[in-house]
């Protein structure tokens, strides 16, 4: 689909569900940022709401944002998704009339974001400025209210009086999705017949898998779930997109870049002495370093013309999730230049993680041989403030609702694919990565 300007508000269509986006050109933002005390746990605050994607969500180990309601939207398809979104926000950030006693990182206007994998995808980019976030960061705590015009929210009520319980789904169904496994299995063959002819060293391949339940699918419910299992993940929710990733695309933190980058995958046993030893196999491996490397050299790169200096460690680590292991590279650097960090996720996407080396020749494969559309999966999602200041990650483990049905959800899982891999070996590592969302929406 080709790219449009973005235009005003009002003349924009309505977006999923039927929302627009009620700021316009005579209407500025309106947002007032009040310290409070500690709420507790942050996911416990999201209200019930009829319709998911009105729920906003980035936490991790009990730290980050939660929101709801919609303030302001904006959506748009098309290659140039990334420099709309960057405009709009600045645009809109920096006309809002602001009362922010708090003035640290994720205080003030906030937006949150997930946009698609391709250029070419149906599903469209989103920034969404909610009602209500609740932040819970570094010993702090705040909420920020935001309206159009005159109308600002008054601070809800946060006591632990007022929360309703999240509803557990019931009757849930999987399904195979685009690809049968043995599809997708021959896929990943295919994928590893290219790459052995040369001029493509790796390329991710994802499948998805439909999931659906008797009735509407609790959101709450979801991120519950994922937060108590995988605490070492950033849980989040954005315009219907739930998941947990374990993949920090970007950081900007006054000043400071840091992005955690993962490849290189090996599923646990639950046996703490075979772990072990996995852990080992897996940091010996040059099958997965292969891939790793790939993945930290893309993102090194992409993020050394914004940075005055960086970090770069030598050998990866193995990152303990509870279902598998990941090797993990953190990189950091100081930032050089003004760029927000949207603008640093859009200069990382898509990194050799998530799409392949060289890019040029591994993104374009990617479609053909899952013949779906991604979406939103494996696209940047996350946050930001006026200043720029931001947490992006990649949409990983994760799960998306039906554009016209509550009760029903794609999932995706996906696979980096090298010279080295075996295509049986990968269904079995995308059937490990879908289990998160499998167990959060049928566990008790």
């Amino acid at each position: 689909m080709s790219s449009s300007p973005a235009v005003p508000a009002e003349a924009r269509p309505p977006g999923r569900h039927g929302h627009t986006d009620p700021l316009s050109s005579s209407s500025p933002l309106v947002v007032r940022t009040t310290l409070i005390d500690d709420p507790g746990p942050l996911l416990a605050l999201l209200p019930a709401l009829a319709d998911p994607d009105d729920i906003v969500s980035w936490v991790r180990r009990g730290e980050g944002l939660v929101g709801w309601g919609r303030a302001a939207r904006f959506a748009l398809t098309g290659p140039d998704r990334f420099a709309a979104a960057e405009r709009w926000w600045q645009e809109t950030s920096s006309r809002a009339v602001v009362r922010d006693e708090v003035q640290l990182p994720g205080s003030g206007p906030i937006a949150f974001g997930s946009f698609p994998f391709a250029d070419e995808s149906e599903d469209a980019a989103v920034l969404v400025v909610p009602e209500v976030v609740v932040v819970s960061r570094e010993g702090h705590s705040w909420v920020t209210t935001t309206g159009v015009g005159r109308h600002l929210p008054a601070v809800p009520d946060l006591t632990r009086g007022t929360r309703q319980r999240p509803v557990r789904p019931t009757g849930v169904t999987f399904a195979d999705g685009s690809l049968r496994p043995a599809e997708w299995e021959r896929a990943v063959a295919r994928a590893v017949e290219l790459i052995t002819r040369g001029g493509l060293d790796k390329v991710v391949l994802a499948r998805d898998l439909e999931a659906r339940a008797d009735g509407p699918i609790d959101p709450r419910w979801l991120l519950a779930q994922l937060a108590e299992r995988y605490d070492r993940t950033w849980t989040f929710a954005v315009e219907g997109l739930v998941g947990a990733t374990p993949e920090l695309l970007v950081r900007r933190d006054q000043g400071l870049i840091t992005s955690r980058v993962l490849a290189g995958t090996i599923t646990r046993t639950g046996n703490d002495a075979k772990d072990l030893a996995l852990a080992a196999s897996l940091a010996r491996s040059s099958k997965d370093l292969e891939e790793h490397e790939y993945a930290v050299r893309s993102v090194a790169d992409a993020l050394a013309p914004h940075c005055s200096s960086m970090n770069v460690p030598e050998s990866p680590f193995v990152l303990h999730l509870s279902n598998v292991m990941h090797l993990a590279t953190d990189v950091a650097g100081v930032s050089a230049d003004d760029a927000s960090s949207l603008a640093l996720a859009a200069s990382l996407h898509p990194s050799a993680a998530v799409g392949g080396t060289p890019t040029d020749v591994a993104v374009p494969l990617i479609s053909a041989l899952e013949q779906m559309d991604r979406g939103r999966y494996a696209g940047p999602v996350g946050w930001l403030d006026a200043a720029g200041d931001g947490e992006w990650g990649i949409a990983l483990r994760c799960g998306r609702y039906d554009d016209t049905d509550p009760s029903t959800m794609r999932l995706f899982a996906g696979c980096g694919i090298v010279a080295g891999s075996d295509p049986d070996a990968e269904v079995a590592e995308s059937d490990a990565k879908l289990v998160p969302m499998r167990d959060a929406l049928t566990s008790d």
